[in-house]
Parts: structure tokens; sequence; C-alpha cells
């Protein structure tokens, strides 16, 4: 481990020289990838100098506990020993979680599908308040949400909702919400005050460049219309709705919620992308299932990751066997706790996993 940290402390100040270069600074490809390199870098460089110095401090201390005679003073030099010591074993832990194999999506912007399962009108009603839970989480980091389909019931519910989060990040925490989420809850039409079970489905997708999923134009159909729906945010009254349909796969992509056919196309195509690339992305995390012991969850579409209880007020992660009793704060887009332990769960398993191997 330390022989790889040395390379990368001697990498990083090769990149810092590279960007003090005047002819670095005209190419703007190379001084962005510089950039997100030395990015990249930071963090594994300052925890490990951070490291060295604490193992200085740790042989300075020593050397003077062997010469020092004064009481107060080798007090002093045992307690900078041990805040030394301990802070060691932290650094130890957090230089093997940075130093982890990065997920090369986790920088990507993400599109994300909410789909009402079994339930109905109460599914969609749910699915709805899930798309705000997530446009409420997106706000709160400062992320751009963009709308891009999305198929309403006249009672304010979704049958289904695609959008897309822009933001530093957002896949790396994003990541964990796929799977289906079930609520319990009285639905206000329910009369005999009992509790119902609804489910919908979250797949949280990464954003693809044109150049890494190539779709020829032979496979695709497209179809322009008038947009249709309730009337509700998702609907504009041009023809300008485009429908995508894919001939390999059989997905089927609608975009309307724009003014401009160029656009819902642009936004259509996305969808596909995404989409088709999650497929991929399946394929091979299905190929690996080895590598599912060092992963949260199976990873799969209808694996049940949530359950959202009303009546009681919590909201259990069973991945990780979390119960919170939060659930009007987690409803308004308050899951930061969800994720940052499922993220710590995730490392630890990875961990685990590499001490194993």
């Amino acid at each position: 481990m330390f022989d790889k940290l040395e390379d990368l402390l001697i990498r990083f100040e090769e990149v810092l020289n590279e960007l003090n270069e005047p002819t670095v600074a005209n190419n703007q490809a190379r001084f962005q990838k510089l950039m997100k390199e030395q990015s990249d870098l930071q963090p594994i460089v300052d925890a490990y100098k951070e490291y060295k110095d604490c193992k200085q401090t740790v042989e300075d201390s020593v050397a003077m506990l062997e010469e020092e005679n004064d009481e107060e003073m080798r007090e002093m030099l045992k307690e900078e020993l041990s805040d030394a010591k301990k802070r060691i074993e932290e650094l130890e832990r957090e230089l093997k979680i940075l130093l982890l194999p990065k997920d090369p999506n986790d920088d990507k912007n993400v599109i994300v599908e909410i789909r009402a399962g079994a339930g109905g009108d109460e599914a969609a009603l749910f699915a709805a308040e899930m798309y705000r839970l997530y446009v409420k989480y997106a706000e709160k980091n400062r992320w751009k949400v963009e709308l891009m389909n999305c198929d309403e019931i006249g009672i304010g519910g979704m049958k289904e909702v695609n959008f897309m989060i822009t933001g530093k990040g957002a896949y790396s925490k994003l990541k964990y919400e796929s799977g289906v989420h079930r609520v319990q809850r009285v639905p206000e039409t329910e009369s005999g005050g009992r509790i119902h079970t609804s489910t919908i489905t979250v797949a949280v997708m990464p954003e693809v460049e044109e150049v890494d999923v190539v779709i020829d134009e032979k496979d695709i159909r497209i179809d322009v219309m008038r947009a249709s729906g309730n009337g509700g945010q998702c609907v504009n009254t041009t023809d300008s709705a485009v429908r995508l349909t894919h001939y390999p796969t059989g997905i089927v992509v609608y975009s309307q919620t724009e003014k401009s056919q160029l656009q819902n196309k642009a936004k259509a195509f996305a969808l596909l992308r995404a989409k088709l690339y999650d497929i991929e992305q399946q394929k091979a995390h299905d190929a690996e299932a080895e590598l599912r012991r060092s992963q949260i969850g199976t990873g799969d579409r209808s694996e049940k990751i949530r359950t959202y209880n009303f009546p009681q007020g919590r909201v259990t992660d069973h991945r990780i066997k979390l119960t919170l009793y939060k659930l009007d704060s987690i409803m308004n887009g308050d899951i930061d706790e969800l994720i940052d332990s499922l993220i710590a769960a995730d490392q630890a398993a990875k961990l685990a996993n590499l001490n194993e191997e």
C-alpha cells in the first residue's frame, strides 16, 4: 500500500508541475484532464502527508521521552504520542478506503426512472412523492433537476417519471437508490382504515456520452406527436413530443416536456443511451457474481431495498438493517443519513473482501 502511495505522491507533483507550464493552459482538453487528476489525487495526498507527519511525531516523541527527565514534560510527550498513534490508525483506514477501486461512473450525472408498481393509484401517488423527495435532495446538494418525461394520473400521482440530475458526485450517492421501494399506509380512499402496501421501482442510471453508446439509426424508429396526459407539469400542447423505439431491445422512450421537438429528441436519446448502458452494466454485474460479496445488496432492480411505514413514522433500509424514525424529514429529501450509512457499509464490505484476498 505504501509503495503505491509513494507513487501517487510522485504523480501528484508531476501533475502540479505540468499544470504550471504555460503551454498546458492553451490546451483546454489537456488542462481539464490534469485538473481532474489533481482533484482525484488531492485527498489521498493530503491524508498520506498527514500520516507521514504523525509517524514522524511518534518517532520524535519516543526519542524525546528517552532523554526527558521532567515529569510534566514527559506527560505532555506521552499524550502527544498517544494522539499521534490513534490518528495513525484512523489515517490507515482512511487511506485504504481512498485506494479502493473507484466506480468510473461516480462523477457522472444521473438519469432517474421511477415507476409505480403494485398498488394502483396509491403506488402512483407514492411515485410522485418519491420524485419530490429526490428533487428536494438534489436542491440541498445544489444539483440541477431536469424533467425528461412523466405519465401523470388525475389525482396528482405519476405512473412513471424520468428526470436528470446534474451535479458533481450525483451518481456516487444516488446509485444506492436503485431497487424496489415499499410504502405501508392507509390510503385517503380507504374508509375502513386498513393499511395498504404499495411498491415503486427506482432505477438510477449514469448519464452516458454519445461516444460511449453508439446507436445505429437503422435500429431506431422516431415518432413525433402531440403531448398527451392530464395537463400537469409534464405536458406541453404542441406537436413536439418524441417517441423512440429501439428494435433490438424493444425499449420505448418518450419525451414531451419541452416545446421544442429537437430538445425532446435530445432528451429521448439521452434516456435511451442510459437504458442501453444500464443493460450492459447489469450483464457485466451478473457475470461477476462473486463481486456481490463486496457490494451492498445484489444490485438487482427487483430487490426490495427500503420500506416507508407511515403509521409508525419509520423508514427501514433492508440491505443494512437500518431503521430511522424520521419519515417526515426523509420524505422532504433528508436522506443523507441513509446514503452515508450505505456508503460506509459498502466501503466496509469491500475492505473486508480485500482482506480475504
